[in-house]
Order: C-alpha cells, then sequence, then structure tokens
C-alpha cells in the first residue's frame, strides 16, 4: 500500500507537503577547513538539491568551509559522508535529532556500512540518490521514514541532473565548475570502492546533456569530475568531438592507457584538455598485480608522461605506499622516477583499507588493520600493519617523499622545464598548485600530521561495528 501511495504522490507534486531541507556535507578533518586548493564542491548533495522538487526549500553546508548551523529551522536534514567523515557525520545527526529534526545519512560510507550508520539516522540512503530521494521526500512528509531506501538496480546516467551550484557561497572553491559525465568502473582494484557503490559498467549520460551543462557554466574552465572519462572509448570520443566546438579548457581523470589512442590522444587536445589526474598507484608491476592493476605496466609511464606533455597536457600522477611488495626501497624509487619523468605534480597516498573493498576484508581477515576509527582512513594515516616494514617506517618514507618532490628547488626546476615549452600564462596554475601542495607539506604543524591527532593510529576499536 505505501509504494502504491508514494507512486501516486511522486506523479503529483500538489500532493507532497512542504519542507525546509539542510543537506550537509560533514568535515573530512574532524571540523578543521581545509584549503581551497584541496577541496572541491559537494557534488553529491548539490546533485540531490537538483533532484529536489521545487516546493521544497533546499539548503547546502559544506562544513569544510563553513560552520553548521544547528540551530537552523529545518524539517530534514540530509547528511553525505566518505569514510574519513562517518565520525563527523553521526556526531552531527546526533545533534540535530535532539531537536527532533529528521536525519537521512547517505553517500559511499552509509552505503556500504548500512547497519552502523542506521545507529545515528531515521534513514539511511544506499546508493545512488536518483532512484530513492523522491521516496524518501514523500515518507519524511508523509509521517514516517523506512530504516533504508535502496534501489533495485543503478539509475541510468541520463537521470543525472545539473547540479544546484547556485546553492554554494561565492568564491569558495578554486575550482567550482564541474561536470559528471558517466559512473561505474570495471576495474574493481581492490583497493577502490567505485564498483563496489556505482557498478561495474560505465554508464553514460547524453552528450547532448553535458554540453548544455557545460554551456550553462559559463566558464571557460570546467573539471570532469569521472574516475575515468574515457573509459568508454566510443563515448569518449563523440564527447571530446563536441567540445571541441565550445572552445573552453579542461581537466579531468583518465587511465594511463589513453597514451595508446593516437586519434584519442588528438581529440583530448583539440577539446582543450590541459590537465589529467592518472592513478599511476605504483612503479612495481609487482605492486600492480596485488592492487589488482595489471592493465597499467609501470615501464610504460615515463613515456605515457612525455606523451601527454608532447600534446600539451599536464599529468599529476596518483601513487600509493603500503603495498605488500614494497620495501623501504619504495620510497627512493618512486621519487627517483617522478623526478626522471618530469610529472608536474604528485600525490602521495598511504594504502587506506577502505571498508567494502577487497583490501579491507583481506587485511581483517590477516588480524593487520590496527585501528576502525574511521577518522584516520584519508590516506594519510596509517592504517594496518605493512608486511615488509614497521607503521613508523611507512609513515616517514611517505612523509619524507612529499618532502622531497616539493622541495623547493625541484618546483623551481619543474617550473622551468615548463616554461621552455608552454606559455607562462599555461604554466601559472601549477606554480600554484607545486606552492599549495608545499604549503601543506612543509606547515609548521608537519603537514599532513598536523591535520591528525597522533602519528600513528594506535589500535583502537570502532564503537560503531
Amino acid at each position: 500500500m505505501k509504494n502504491t501511495q508514494r507512486k501516486a504522490a511522486l506523479s503529483s507534486q500538489e500532493s507532497r507537503e512542504t519542507m525546509r531541507i539542510e543537506l550537509i556535507a560533514p568535515s573530512i578533518y574532524n571540523g578543521k577547513k581545509i584549503g581551497k586548493g584541496f577541496l572541491y564542491p559537494p557534488m553529491s548533495l548539490l546533485t540531490i538539491a537538483a533532484l529536489t522538487p521545487p516546493q521544497h526549500s533546499v539548503s547546502i553546508t559544506d562544513e569544510n568551509i563553513a560552520e553548521i548551523d544547528f540551530d537552523k529551522d529545518v524539517d530534514l536534514v540530509g547528511i553525505s559522508a566518505m569514510t574519513a567523515s562517518a565520525p563527523r557525520a553521526y556526531e552531527v545527526a546526533k545533534r540535530f535529532r535532539e531537536r527532533g529534526v529528521k536525519v537521512v545519512l547517505g553517500g559511499i560510507h552509509p552505503s556500504l556500512m548500512p547497519e552502523e550508520a542506521s545507529q545515528f539516522a531515521d534513514a539511511v540512503a544506499i546508493g545512488e540518490a536518483e532512484g530513492i530521494w523522491g521516496h524518501i521526500l514523500y515518507d519524511a512528509g508523509n509521517g514516517g521514514l523506512d530504516r533504508f531506501y535502496k534501489s533495485d538496480t543503478y539509475p541510468p546516467a541520463s537521470t543525472i541532473p545539473a547540479p544546484r551550484y547556485d546553492l554554494l557561497p561565492r568564491n569558495s572553491y578554486w575550482i567550482k565548475n564541474m561536470v559528471q559525465t558517466t559512473r561505474g568502473c570495471p576495474f574493481n582494484c581492490n583497493f577502490c570502492s567505485v564498483t563496489r557503490f556505482f557498478g561495474g559498467k560505465f554508464r553514460t549520460r547524453p552528450v547532448k546533456d553535458v554540453i548544455e551543462q557545460v554551456r550553462s557554466l559559463k566558464s571557460k574552465f570546467v573539471g570532469f569530475v569521472d574516475d575515468n572519462i574515457i573509459g568508454n572509448i566510443k563515448y569518449a570520443n563523440e564527447l571530446l568531438t563536441a567540445l571541441v566546438k565550445e572552445r573552453i579548457y579542461w581537466a579531468g581523470q583518465s587511465s594511463v592507457n589513453v597514451v595508446r589512442n593516437l586519434s584519442l590522444l588528438k581529440l583530448l587536445r583539440k577539446s582543450g584538455c590541459k590537465g589529467l589526474f592518472i592513478g599511476f598507484e605504483s612503479v612495481s608491476d609487482k605492486s600492480l598485480r596485488e592492487a589488482g592493476k595489471s592493465h597499467n605496466k609501470a615501464r610504460e609511464y615515463k613515456e605515457a608522461i612525455k606523451i601527454l606533455h608532447d600534446h600539451g597536457i599536464a599529468v599529476e600522477g596518483a601513487f600509493i605506499f603500503g603495498f605488500d611488495s614494497d620495501d623501504k626501497s619504495v620510497f627512493d624509487q618512486t621519487v627517483d622516477f617522478c623526478f626522471a619523468s618530469g610529472i608536474d605534480l604528485v600525490q602521495f597516498s598511504l594504502l587506506t583499507p577502505f571498508p567494502g573493498t577487497r583490501l579491507f576484508e583481506k587485511l581483517d581477515r590477516e588480524n593487520r588493520i590496527l585501528t576502525y576509527n574511521w577518522s584516520k582512513y584519508n590516506m594519510s594515516n596509517v592504517l594496518f600493519q605493512p608486511r615488509q616494514m614497521s607503521p613508523e617506517e611507512l609513515y616517514e618514507g611517505w612523509s619524507e617523499a612529499y618532502k622531497q618532490f616539493y622541495g623547493g628547488l625541484p618546483i623551481l626546476k619543474r617550473l622551468l622545464t615548463t616554461l621552455g615549452k608552454r606559455t607562462f600564462l599555461a604554466t601559472l596554475p601549477l606554480l600554484v598548485l607545486n606552492l599549495t601542495y608545499r604549503k601543506r607539506v612543509y606547515a609548521k604543524d608537519g603537514g599532513y600530521r598536523g591535520l591528525h591527532e597522533d602519528k600513528i593510529t594506535a589500535p583502537i576499536l570502532s564503537p560503531y561495528v
């Protein structure tokens, strides 16, 4: 009976109650703010706001840039949480519920740990919002919420609406104009939860919808948030061909095998691509196989970066330390490669066993996880017992690698090399990003370490599981 009522109500906006809805992105670092260079708009909340019928009033608070008003007069609070922000999300939910406000928890962590999340909310949204948000609003406005909401299928990417950027405060993010074109990933790397959350197939938005959104932004620069914008080659060709006519500049994420397709590379350049974030993950083929990313070939990395540079595309590479195949030599090997390859930017991460991944299941089974305190799960803490070094050695090696790459002289050399190949205006963003990384790494309080309470996490059991 309830589903019948929902369907009837969802087809008639007049039959739904009007609500004041507050959507919240909790702080990743326990209430501490993040520098603009490392912060992007909360896309999931902007999408949910766009899915909300116009008779409801919607506001958004990103706690990473602004304080939460716990006394705000609202009827429903929706909170989206990643693993690192889950404990803070639970605190926020508790405070609103103490006032009698209904709270819905969603996002990747509650979706993968729904029983845990349900202890702190009136309802848990499992998976993507497009298939369930309307049902949640109907139930919230008509007397009660179910404990869990989950779509039976992955919603078509054609149902993804243009985000409600008008709800964001001005000048809060360096890159505000973000666009999503696909969801899903077939690679299912053992440390990544994207496939578990979004599915193992690429779902693509209609190109005309993407182009309409790009035009609506009225910006010369756009960031694409896809995990791999060239994952579906046929779709990528269609999208990039359409982007050529828009005369914009853009950056996004891609797999390294983009360099194996010459026609696609030419389209990337013609369409205005100026930068790609690429998950190289490791310079060791053994570690790549361990990660389930054997389609990456470490021996091809240096040439791949050169090819992208030849096409006018800057490269930010992601590398992970802590695989079982890694010993203490991995830090120098990785930094030496980064210097030799001329890569523009790097992100070094500590291997993190996110719940819902095969890595988490393996390390948990082997009793190697040191803490289940989710606030530490931000890729900047040692969370498990490494195989070939101590936790302290892993942390110090990671920290020192960052300091070496973002040292003053290496930054200067990189930028002088770039200036020899590109204009000053093309080099300026790389200067700003290099200096932003350097500021964080060399901060007086220890840089990344300063964002957390301690250097090595203690063996603490989560109070949530």
